[in-house]
């Protein structure tokens, strides 16, 4: 058998391996302790494909994610949106009357700013969410617990002593799927990246051959590239076999001073 790896950051129980098994369930997650990591494997073809996120709805776009994708020569081939679903675990028997302290990712506390209040609970951070449950298992930290996945809870060995602590019930992380190779289907859905003259109006430029096309752009974000300059990372819907699509990537190439077709894909969501 043909197997194929995905490569995700973290460890095992990470919200990005839960992601990768909702996008294929047939491929093995790889865990890599730096996002870095994960498009190095790709690229070098150590991994098929590499799973990231790039923003969520508490906590705001992926910093590090979004300077590596702006730079790198991969392609998207995928995306899934994940309900997160953040839980506090603890050593099985513990006495959750007594916990005092939570490991997690600091992108996690943003998500359950209210609930650590609310209880009490000092916030630890941690390189990511399964690297702290899995700690939590191994070290035994007294009055200690972690916020990470419903799937680390069963990885480690660990009970889960309330589910859903999120702040608010809308709590999606979007994650995207790179690859060396393009995808071979129209898709639905299309990321580009490109840099502007550094002058007025001409990021207004370019928004306004989507709007004249009437393409809904899903998402538009800035990044600094150099001193001064920034590089733009934009998604929006649309297929390439439509035409209007077709007419405004043109466009938009003839106005911008560097431009990168990411790739066209589908986007699924999560359970």
């Amino acid at each position: 058998m043909d197997f194929k790896l995905i490569a995700f950051q973290g460890e095992h129980g990470a919200y990005a391996e839960v992601a990768s098994r909702e996008w294929r369930s047939d491929l093995i997650p790889v865990p890599c302790a730096e996002f870095a990591e994960v498009f190095e494997g790709v690229a070098l073809g150590i991994c098929d494909y590499g799973i990231v996120p790039v923003e969520n709805t508490l906590g705001g776009s992926v910093e590090e994610v979004n300077r590596l994708l702006i730079t790198t020569a991969l392609h998207v081939v995928g995306a899934v949106e994940l309900p997160i679903r953040l839980c506090l675990l603890a050593l099985p028997g513990a006495d959750y009357r007594e916990i005092r302290t939570a490991y997690s990712h600091p992108q996690a506390f943003a998500q359950s700013r209210e609930f650590l209040s609310r209880n009490k609970l000092e916030p630890i951070p941690y390189s990511n969410t399964a690297a702290a449950a899995k700690m939590v298992a191994e070290m035994r930290p007294k009055r200690s617990a972690a916020i990470a996945s419903k799937l680390c809870a069963e990885l480690y060995n660990l009970d889960i002593v309330k589910e859903g602590i999120e702040d608010l019930e809308k709590n999606v992380t979007r994650f995207l799927v790179l690859s060396k190779e393009e995808n071979k289907g129209d898709g639905e859905k299309c990321s580009i990246t490109f840099s502007t003259e550094h002058k007025a109006g001409t990021l207004f430029r370019v928004l306004e051959v989507f709007a004249r096309e009437n393409i809904n752009l899903t998402r538009i974000e800035s990044i600094p590239n150099e001193p001064g300059n920034y590089a733009f990372f934009l998604d929006f819907i649309g297929s390439l076999k439509e035409e209007k699509v077709v007419k405004a990537i043109e466009q938009v190439q003839a106005i911008t001073t560097s431009f990168t077709m990411m790739g066209f894909y589908e986007e699924g969501k999560g359970a």
